[in-house]
């Protein structure tokens, strides 16, 4: 959830997250903590039966998309939900199951994968990809960790 807070409140509009991990393995704790940390009013919920949330921040009204892709179950699918046109908004968006999507996600994003290690702990592993997403990588490790590039 700490870690989540800290992304969150590193990203800008543009910004694509993606968390991949099991079930159980935390995706939802850590989208709840990037919403707080981002500034959503409201509650994020896991949007497992509507497939997409759109969450306003109170501050600036800027948008946040918080997308599970659950269940989906193709690339096709993905590509009829309407999912390429989010990320060409100037949004946030928050993508729980993005192995699902294949290539409809876009070629930058951050990648979250998340590993259970017991009831209590959690791995988790980031990778870059594109310039933006790369700086955001290094501004979450200096803000969670304390480390430079």
């Amino acid at each position: 959830m700490r870690i989540g807070e800290r992304l969150g409140s590193l990203l800008q509009p543009g910004d694509v997250v993606c968390l991949a991990g099991a079930l159980g393995a935390g995706k939802t704790c850590m989208a709840q903590g990037i919403g707080a940390g981002w500034g959503a009013a409201g509650e994020m919920t896991s949007p497992t039966f509507t497939l997409v949330h759109e969450l306003r921040r109170a501050s600036d009204g800027a948008t946040l998309y918080h997308v599970d892709l659950y269940r989906i179950e193709s690339e096709d699918e993905a590509r009829l939900l309407g999912l390429s046109d989010l990320f060409e908004r100037d949004a946030v968006c928050l993508v729980e199951w993005p192995e699902r999507a294949g290539g409809v996600l876009p070629d930058t994003c951050l990648r979250v994968g998340l590993t259970t290690l017991d009831e209590t702990r959690r791995r988790l592993t980031f990778s870059a990809e594109g310039e933006r997403h790369l700086h955001l990588l290094s501004e979450l490790k200096r803000a969670a960790f304390g480390v430079g590039e």
